[in-house]
């Protein structure tokens, strides 16, 4: 019997799930029991049936209990010339971008352009990198949620498994509290009206022959609904409104955006390219939707509340436009 400290497995092995261990999701957990294993591989081995839970086969979504026992079958991983050190200039950005810090939980303003975690072509991503800026942490520091790699703002990172099953709870819904209150900023095409305060309608993802995924509002797609606010119009031109995702599915606030008339700016699926392109003239070169702040209520009843400027590069583009 073995747990996940073990070494990458190169015969049929067998983990016994503790409490502690409890309430992740079976693709997640091999993700970090099996370092530097790709999603991909991970997939690929539950969808085989490879992988078994109290000797059954199990989907990618399966949450894990205390007590299960799973077959993880040998795992041989392509050579690697040497580890992948992240530069220091993204170290030392997400070292002082780090909003809030405690023995279970870190919070920090994720820059746009860095994805949340290495794959599909990236070497690495925001956790791979605080596990090199936090080396004895290396195997308890987990993403809590994600951001699309263009987003910018806050994002919670885990340090406890027990934080992250609180937090996971919390973003279902179905936790102490009232759940995890996200808040974003994101830049519009033309004059959002003040009158319409949400957007309600179902999405459903949908995979490109290029393998791109893409995100259409369809009857036979999943409810979501996010809440609009509008914080400061610039003429007819574009508007900057709060967007409060009720729902958390994939794109949810850019679809919602476009399925309103008013796509954010410098998206390069769902966006406006002539839109986008008054934006970059003004220097606004990225994707201007940011995740400003979080509140949640943490495991000893502690309130956290935090939030994330979005950076000069949005704040001048700003300035541009309330000058036009």
């Amino acid at each position: 019997m073995t747990n996940a400290d073990s070494p990458m497995p190169s015969t049929v092995q067998t983990d016994l799930i503790s409490e502690d261990q409890a309430g992740q999701r079976i693709d997640n957990y091999l993700l970090t029991r099996l370092k530097g294993a790709p999603r991909t591989l991970i997939y690929r081995i539950l969808r085989k049936g490879e992988v078994r839970v109290n000797k059954g086969r199990i989907k990618p979504e399966y949450r894990l209990r205390a007590g299960d026992l799973i077959r993880i079958p040998p795992v041989r991983l392509p050579e690697a010339d040497a580890p992948v050190l992240v530069g220091q200039g993204i170290l030392n950005a997400l070292e002082q971008g780090i909003l809030y810090q405690s023995k279970g939980l870190l919070v920090v303003n994720k820059p746009a352009g860095l994805a949340v975690h290495g794959g599909s072509g990236l070497n690495f991503g925001v956790i791979e990198a605080l596990r090199q800026l936090f080396p004895g942490e290396a195997d308890q520091l987990e993403l809590v949620h994600r951001l699309d790699r263009d987003t910018s703002g806050c994002l919670m990172v885990a340090r406890k498994r027990s934080m992250l099953r609180h937090l996971h709870a919390a973003l279902r819904g179905d936790g102490p509290g009232n759940g995890v209150d996200k808040r974003y900023l994101a830049l519009v095409r033309g004059r959002w009206p003040s009158q319409v305060r949400k957007v309600h309608a179902p999405l459903a993802k949908n995979n490109l022959r290029s393998g791109e995924r893409m995100v259409e509002v369809s009857p036979e797609g999943k409810e979501s609904l996010t809440e609009f606010r509008v914080v400061q119009r610039f003429g007819d031109v574009a508007t900057l409104v709060e967007a409060r995702p009720i729902t958390g599915r994939t794109h949810q606030i850019r679809v919602h955006a476009r399925h309103a008339g008013h796509p954010i700016a410098g998206d390069p699926k769902y966006g406006d390219d002539g839109f986008s392109a008054v934006i970059r003239e003004m220097g606004g070169k990225r994707l201007f939707l940011h995740a400003v702040s979080l509140d949640a209520v943490l495991p000893d009843g502690e309130r956290l509340q935090v939030q994330a400027e979005p950076g000069e590069m949005w704040e001048r583009t700003l300035r541009r436009l309330a000058e036009e």
